[in-house]
């Protein structure tokens, strides 16, 4: 059977615990197949990133225009896109209807503290964003507003749908919440509070990449958005509990995307 196709959009983690790397590992880990498109590479571990190049935005359309042109692809998903200019190739091709599924991570900063992203160039993306998955620092910056709580969770995510994605999850991995991980979820008219107990690991790396790849591929295989939110949401909790015991790099390690452990 052929597989379905699921396209990312993103920066490379020479690392490869995140980025391009993470995602067409999720990709193949959930029986997808996956396909690529660079906006920057980056010099990166799990210490930290060292250097980031963006590419030119011809370059992004370029690549663009090869995958589309040849594959059928069934979701997208985005994630590093580095400045407001590689934004606009992206939206360009989301306007023009060539983005099936799109899965906006707005990436602004790495798990390291080093800023990949700006707050315009996600903006660009969001109006076309059938699912949207900033974490609380994310979504603090695309509101001006402070993210610290569940409730303020819930008012950034309502805030952030009504300026144009159909759904938004607003992702609690980095809150502590008695012992949960807790997603709010907004869209369809509804607000979903998604909870897991919360798994204590310093392998985190690449895991906002993760979830929205996982939701991507979900979304390419027919489920609604909730569905595909929840399973995500259970594949990465499983990810880092697999992991939790690695010693893959003297910082924040990698997931275990494949279930090895």
């Amino acid at each position: 059977m052929t597989p379905t196709t699921v396209l990312t959009i993103a920066g490379s983690d020479s690392g490869g615990g995140a980025g391009i790397q993470a995602d067409l590992k999720v990709f193949a880990a959930l029986g997808a197949y996956g396909t690529s498109v660079l906006t920057a590479v980056t010099a990166q571990n799990t210490r930290g990133v060292d250097a980031v190049l963006p590419l030119p935005p011809r370059t992004v359309t370029e690549q663009l225009d090869s995958v589309l042109g040849d594959f059928r692809v069934r979701a997208v998903k985005t994630g590093m896109l580095g400045n407001p200019a590689v934004a606009d190739a992206v939206a360009d091709a989301a306007r023009a209807g060539r983005l099936p599924h799109l899965v906006v991570d707005p990436v602004l900063v790495a798990t390291s503290g080093h800023r990949l992203g700006v707050v315009e160039a996600v903006e660009r993306l969001l109006p076309y964003a059938e699912v949207a998955t900033p974490n609380c620092a994310e979504a603090a910056a695309l509101t001006g507003r402070p993210v610290t709580t569940v409730e303020e969770m819930v008012a950034a995510a309502e805030a952030l749908a009504a300026g144009g994605p159909a759904h938004v999850v607003v992702t609690g991995g980095d809150m502590d919440a008695a012992g949960e991980s807790v997603d709010v979820l907004v869209g369809g008219g509804a607000t979903t509070l998604l909870r897991a107990r919360r798994v204590r690991t310093r392998h985190s790396h690449g895991t906002g990449c993760s979830f929205s790849a996982a939701i991507a591929v979900r979304l390419a295989a027919g489920d609604p958005v909730p569905a595909a939110v929840a399973a995500a949401k259970e594949y990465v909790t499983r990810a880092l509990t697999g992991a939790r015991g690695w010693e893959l790099g003297a910082g924040r390690g990698p997931l275990d995307h494949f279930g090895w452990s």
